[in-house]
């Protein structure tokens, strides 16, 4: 499982014109899910991503959490964070998850990180989706799950 993170002051997604999602300061998760991931998997990046201290305290120092600051999340599936370009110009995505399995995890990813936070929105798996963010910061992290978890 790959996720990138950015602390967001603000973040919202549309599909057609429709607001689907849309949060204040917290974290934009684009979220990756890998043929082999599993619920325990998912569960752990869950966790791992909503302890991250990443928010300035008092003194300025990244030391407070999400659920510190009462932020939001906003969950945004990205199976072309797989993409494989070592061969040609377009990439292969044969690593990403099969939409089925990577859409239940992608739920229960969501869901586990409301016992942390209590605003959780998302785009639509598998549609067209337009995201608009304010970087704060910037403050960007790539987590991957085979470097945290081995």
């Amino acid at each position: 499982m790959r996720a990138v993170v950015q602390r967001v002051t603000h973040a919202s997604v549309t599909v057609d014109g429709e607001l689907l999602g849309q949060i204040g300061k917290g974290f934009l998760i684009f979220l990756g899910v890998a043929e082999g991931d599993t619920r325990e998997i998912t569960e752990r990046m869950a966790d791992k991503i909503c302890r991250l201290r990443i928010f300035e305290d008092e003194n300025g120092k990244t030391n407070l959490s999400l659920a510190d600051v009462e932020g939001e999340l906003l969950v945004i599936s990205q199976f072309t964070l797989y993409a494989d370009c070592k061969k040609g110009n377009r990439p292969s995505f044969v690593k990403a998850g099969a939409p089925r399995m990577a859409e239940a995890l992608y739920e229960r990813f969501m869901e586990h990180c409301r016992a942390y936070v209590d605003v959780v929105e998302k785009g639509r798996f598998g549609a067209d989706m337009k995201v608009e963010l304010l970087n704060d910061g910037p403050f960007t992290l790539m987590l991957d799950s085979e470097d945290l978890f081995g």
